[in-house]
Formats: structure tokens, sequence, C-alpha cells
């Protein structure tokens, strides 16, 4: 969750208790399709497990918040499937299965909805987690029931008519945890200044000047890193994790470079820069005011102004019509889309694409 508990103490969990959680809502979930007859054998069921738990294994620190500043050019996804295919030639090929699961080209299509589509095991677990260890309720989804709604037709997944108002709902939980949470104004103010540090420090690399890091972050920042090295990337992608970015930020708070210095005191301090959410751009104007205001301190250059004034906007849909779309089994053997069943009003909201804009400067 990135830097949320900088908003909500409580969510300082991890990833592998995530993967954990999705790893057995899946478990519980082809217990469910089996018991409606679905034909899963155990070579299948194995795979599906292999695939959820490893499904994530491409996020580097601080999770999206980091997102390609370690390997730029490539998602988390595709870091995923090259681990996972390290792993399966470490095991001899007994992964195969679950990488096909994972590509979306195994012949039953429904494993792989279930570990990456609107309504996956990932989201299944995420929403339930986050919203316990952040306490805020909006998140709460009922999993047990959502699980209990779910059949295969045709080796497609889809919910049975009857779960129609469950679904709706956990698309709009979705909606609002990310406006709530992962989306919070300050975490995400504190997350784009942590950014701007790793660009610093790429910056002061590039010119010869020290900067304190870890083997493993240095080689991604120096710029060592290269496709044509992959399976080094992968073992140094590996050893990764927060205590690499907060050792480079600790040591970074008494750097003789003051832009640096002060972007890591910014974030391990918690004096993070003024944000305004809007619903319209911020004027041109008042951007450049902010510009000069800052550098006309005699502490920093004018070309120094864009680490600590800047400005963006944020997108959230709770759910896409075109990217694997939800289908719904009707009682009397009919198959239709979601939105094609549930009231107009409710859908409208989850299937707009709402942008906000952010401004962010010194306070």
């Amino acid at each position: 969750m990135g830097l949320s508990y900088y908003v909500y103490t409580g969510a300082t969990h991890s990833r592998f208790e995530h993967a954990l959680g999705a790893m057995h809502l899946m478990s519980k979930t082809l217990d469910c399709l089996q018991q409606k007859g679905t034909l899963i054998t155990d070579h299948e069921r194995e795979a599906a497990q292999i695939a959820i738990l490893l499904h994530d294994l491409g996020h580097g620190p601080f999770s999206h918040a980091l997102e390609g500043i370690f390997s730029e050019g490539f998602s988390h996804e595709e870091i995923s499937l090259s681990l996972m295919e390290k792993l399966n030639a470490q095991y001899e090929g007994k992964l195969e299965t679950a990488i096909e699961m994972f590509k979306a080209v195994y012949h039953r299509p429904f494993f792989n909805q279930l570990i990456a589509s609107q309504l996956d095991m990932d989201r299944l677990d995420y929403l339930k987690r986050d919203s316990f260890y952040s306490g805020v309720t909006e998140g709460n989804i009922n999993s047990e029931r959502i699980i209990a709604m779910l059949c295969v037709h045709d080796d497609v997944l889809m919910v049975e008519e009857k779960g129609i108002y469950s679904i709706e709902k956990f698309l709009l939980a979705r909606r609002l945890m990310y406006w709530s949470v992962y989306l919070h104004k300050t975490s995400f103010a504190a997350e784009e200044v942590l950014k701007r540090i790793f660009k610093r420090a790429k910056y002061l690399i590039n010119k010869g000047i020290e900067v304190t890091l870890s083997p493993a972050l240095h080689y991604f920042l120096s710029g060592a890193y290269s496709t044509d090295h992959v399976e080094q990337a992968l073992n140094h992608f590996s050893s990764l994790d927060d205590i690499d970015v907060m050792y480079m930020i600790k040591s970074g708070v008494n750097h003789s470079d003051l832009v640096f210095s002060t972007l890591c005191t910014s974030v391990l301090d918690r004096k993070l820069p003024k944000i305004k959410v809007t619903q319209s751009p911020p004027s041109s104007k008042i951007i450049e005011e902010k510009k000069m205001f800052f550098s006309h301190s005699k502490m920093f250059q004018s070309s120094d102004a864009d680490y600590f004034v800047f400005d963006g906007q944020i997108e959230n849909r709770g759910y896409n019509r075109q990217q694997s779309p939800i289908h719904v089994l009707e009682n009397n053997g009919d198959v239709r889309e979601l939105s094609a069943l549930t009231d107009d009003s409710n859908l409208a909201a989850l299937t707009k694409a709402v942008t906000k804009y952010y401004f962010c400067y010194p306070k």
C-alpha cells in the first residue's frame, strides 16, 4: 500500500500476507466450483494456486508508488512472469501450467479470470484486507458471498443472476477504496515526493556524486540495469525490499546535496508538501507563481523548482466494460454482460472514468 500508513497507521501489512490470502481464496473458490459440477483436475488445482501465489512477485519496494522505477519499460506483471519462468526452470518445468494460466493461454480461460480479471482472487483479498487494516469500512466486501455466486459456463467464469447486487457492492467498494485510501491525497503526496527522491538520486549518481545505497539499489539507479542481463537484473530485483529504500532516505537526510536531503527529510519527518485536489486542472499562472516564489529562495536554484512544485492528474474507474467484462448467467441459461442487467444509475458511476487534478507545493 505504499505510504498509506502515513494516513492509516494500521496499514502496515505486507504483500506476502496478501499472496497467501489470495491463494486461500483461490482454494475456496475451486472447492465451490467443483461442488457445482465444474471438472478441475488435481494438476489444474495446484497450478491455479501456484499462479495466484506468485502473481505479484514483480512488485518492488513500496508497491505501485515506485512502479517502473527499477525496471523502466516493464510492468510488474512482466517481471512476475520472468520470475515465474526462472522458478519453472529451477523446478524442471513443474510450473508450466501455472504460467499458461497466468499468461491467459491455457485452454480453459476461467483459470486466468480467477487470477487476473475484474473479479479475481487478487481483488477479493486486497479489498477486504486493506479495509480491515486501514479501518476504512467502505471496502469491507463479503468475499464468501461473492465466491458462492461464481460459476463456470463453457469454461468461462460467470456470476449467477442472484449475485448481481453482491458484485455491484464489490465494484463500488473498490471505487471508494481508491478515493479514500489508495489515492488519499496525503499519502499520494508522500509517494510523489518518494518518486522525486529516486529521480534526484539518479541525477546525483550520473553526476558522479556518491549516494549511500545498498548494492541492489545502486545496480538499478546507476544505470547498470540492462535487458541483456536479465538473470543478473532479476537477482538484484529479488533482493530489494522497503528496507533498501528507507536506508537510502535515512542516509540522504545528511547528504551534501540540499535538494536530495530536503526531499529525504520531507518523507522521513513527514514534512510533506501542501496538496490540492480539484475537479479541473490548476491554472498555469498559479503554478508559475509558486515556482517563482520558490526560486526566490537563496538555498535552491530555479531549475530545482520541479522537485518541489508539481502537478498532474489521477484517474479512477470502478468497472471497465471493455477490459475482461463480468458476465452473468441468468436463470434461464442466457449469458449477459453485467451492465445489461443492473440498474443504469448504479453502474453509471462505476463505468465512468473519474479524473481529478492535483497540485503540490511547499507549505
